[in-house]
């Protein structure tokens, strides 16, 4: 076994890391069904990779959630040290990578107990085998998963702080745009445009399907470029005008 640090990019595929590391994480209690749901998901886009890259909007859509649950989902699982994110140059999609958790080093440890296999580690003087080594082992996962936990901690912190001065965190919000400096958001007007025009749409009574065809009868296209759906005008009423 390869002996890793938590919080080290790893590669979750099953011959790469000989377990399951989406069926160790549907275990943990302390971690909500959104995340899970959605590490499972990232897990089967890297495929044989340790890094895969689909937009918010793709997982949203896959999952049946709006963009905002999934960032939140994805904010979950950056906070407990399971994932990584990267922004892409030029690209509205984040790269994911994939951490190495403690609780992936119980699993493998279980893992070995079955077979009757112990761990012999000359440089610590630890031995598995004995109850004086698993209680030290112990202890080396209690302290791992304590820095994890304080690594969310200050990771939440410097996120929420960097909301609150306005820079980007994630995915780009519809209706804003990156400034010129490449660290602020501000308002893009041609979005806060036809912001306004869903406002008033849905004040005035129209169903989400109803502005959708609107927006396309009028020439409006999404940010990707396609023709506005219900489920599009429903995740920018949800994130943008609640």
């Amino acid at each position: 076994m390869n002996a890793r640090a938590i919080g080290e990019p790893f590669n979750p595929c099953h011959d790469a890391c000989g377990f399951w590391p989406e069926d160790v994480v549907d275990r943990e209690r302390d971690l909500g069904d959104g995340p899970k749901r959605v590490y499972r998901k990232l897990r089967r886009y890297a495929g044989t990779k340790g890094s895969c890259f689909p937009s918010q909007e793709t997982l949203a859509e896959e999952l049946g959630k709006g963009e905002r649950q999934v960032r939140r989902d994805l904010s979950q699982l950056e906070a407990a040290g399971l994932i990584a994110s990267k922004s892409r140059d030029g690209r509205r999609s984040n790269t994911y990578f994939f951490l190495w958790h403690s609780m992936f080093e119980q699993t493998q440890m279980e893992r070995f107990t079955r077979r009757g296999v112990a761990l012999v580690s000359v440089a610590e003087s630890l031995d598995t085998g004995s109850a004086a080594g698993r209680l030290v082992l112990n202890i080396m996962t209690a302290v791992s998963q304590w820095e994890r936990e304080a690594i969310g901690e200050r990771t939440r912190d410097a996120m929420s702080h960097k909301r609150t001065k306005g820079e980007r965190v994630g995915n780009i919000q519809f209706g804003y745009r990156l400034g010129d400096d490449g660290k602020h958001l501000e308002p893009d007007p041609g979005e806060q445009a036809v912001l306004d025009e869903i406002r008033r749409m849905r004040q005035s009574g129209h169903t989400l399907r109803g502005i959708a065809a609107a927006l396309n009868h009028r020439g409006h296209r999404t940010r990707r470029g396609s023709a506005w759906r219900l489920e599009h005008v429903a995740r920018i009423t949800r994130a943008s005008l609640s």
